[in-house]
């Protein structure tokens, strides 16, 4: 195995999060791997809580799983009908896809035809729910949920329509679809400000942003709201993380965002965490020696990554 740390460098399978490279930092501990890979609009104050995540995984046990195997949703990004027919058939089973929408550029037709499209593709029996990523005004989100909604045949709920905890428990107080807070949870200095304001149904915990397995269990334990474990896009040194807080979890009610090693051309490992029949059995694969060598960041980026990691280690000190 080469020394760690490890940087990492894989291609999306498409623009996701308006980027088509996803790069990161592997940490090898006692405990086994952990990974620090915050996107690079993060800065080093708000990537210290990755920081963390990765050196918990590296270096402490994880909590005891109450499940062996985790339900996961298909994510399907913002792409044209055809093509989110496809993710969705190709998915390993999954009846729960999560499908991007509010994407800049396009419109109401487009996210109107990519959820006809999923319907089909998942039948009716299927569970569809959309993430904006904020990116709708109150008013806005009222319009589209309307018509989205329509379009899926019933959503099962809609992840960050709006920025703002305030704008949430507007939204959620005009529309009978249920609000998943996930940015308002994740990126912010109160998380249990969603709880406060009643602004949403659902939590979305992402374990790299929040700090770590053992914090994101304490804090849905204090949220005291159904969770959804979702991931930071990262690779299935990453996934392993979301799944052990998802197997911690004394309750599971809705599908996960787990199964995000599908967006990726490769891996660091040998045998990807990749659902089958619509989910991912727990378990924590180990980097081998080619997966590593074939997903190595150029000595560039291999730099500008751990420049990175010794400025955000300054933030942990």
């Amino acid at each position: 195995m080469p020394p760690v740390p490890y940087v990492y460098s894989i291609t999306l399978r498409t623009r996701f999060r308006g980027i088509t490279v996803r790069d990161g930092v592997l940490l090898r501990g006692a405990a086994g791997w952990g990974e620090f890979s915050p996107f690079w609009d993060y800065d080093a104050a708000e990537s210290a809580a990755w920081l963390r995540a990765a050196r918990e995984a590296a270096d402490t046990p994880w909590p005891a799983a109450v499940r062996t195997e985790i339900p996961v949703n298909v994510t399907v990004p913002a792409v044209d009908a055809e093509r989110a027919h496809r993710i969705v058939t190709a998915s390993g089973g999954c009846r729960t896809a999560k499908v991007k929408v509010a994407e800049p550029g396009q419109g109401v037709g487009e996210e109107i035809a990519r959820l006809e499209a999923v319907r089909d593709a998942l039948g009716p029996g299927g569970a569809i729910r959309i993430d904006a990523n904020g990116g709708w005004d109150v008013d806005t989100a009222i319009d589209r949920l309307r018509v989205l909604d329509r379009a899926a045949g019933g959503l099962e709920y809609a992840e960050q329509p709006v920025p703002t905890v305030a704008d949430l428990a507007a939204v959620r107080r005009r529309t009978h679809v249920l609000i998943a807070a996930d940015e308002s949870i994740r990126r912010a200095e109160d998380p249990l400000a969603v709880v406060r304001a009643e602004a949403a149904d659902v939590v979305v915990l992402k374990v790299q942003p929040l700090g770590g397995v053992w914090a994101c269990l304490e804090l849905a334990e204090r949220v005291g709201l159904p969770v959804v474990v979702s991931s930071a896009l990262e690779t299935s040194v990453g996934l392993a993380a979301g799944l052990a807080l998802a197997a911690a979890l004394p309750d599971l009610p809705y599908a996960c965002g787990l199964a995000t090693a599908q967006l990726l051309t490769a891996d660091v490992v040998a045998a990807p965490l990749l659902p089958v029949g619509g989910a991912i059995a727990v378990c924590r694969p180990v980097p081998d020696a080619a997966g590593l060598a074939a997903a190595a960041a150029t000595p560039d980026v291999a730099a500008r990554w751990r420049d990175r990691l010794a400025a955000v280690s300054t933030v942990n000190a």
